[in-house]
């Protein structure tokens, strides 16, 4: 990875945490910058009488490595 990519990363990144912390987390600009940064984590909002008083997110660090049949004990 260049310097200039994952300088770009990282805007990308704290733009994504300043709209969480906005709660601009509804918006289609929100669902493009979650894409450009595979984004693979959980993002929550609470809304209340159509505002939005709290958003979060969590991210995944592992991902669960798929298992075959012979892992499972399954055979067929």
């Amino acid at each position: 990875m260049s310097q200039s990519d994952s300088f770009k990363e990282e805007k990308e990144f704290g733009e994504f945490r300043r709209k969480v912390k906005a709660a601009e987390v509804l918006s289609a600009s929100m669902e493009r910058l979650l894409f450009s940064l595979r984004f693979t984590g959980t993002v929550s909002v609470v809304m209340v009488n159509g505002r939005v008083p709290k958003s979060g997110y969590e991210e995944r660090y592992f991902k669960q490595k798929a298992r075959s049949d012979d892992e499972s004990g399954q055979k067929l």
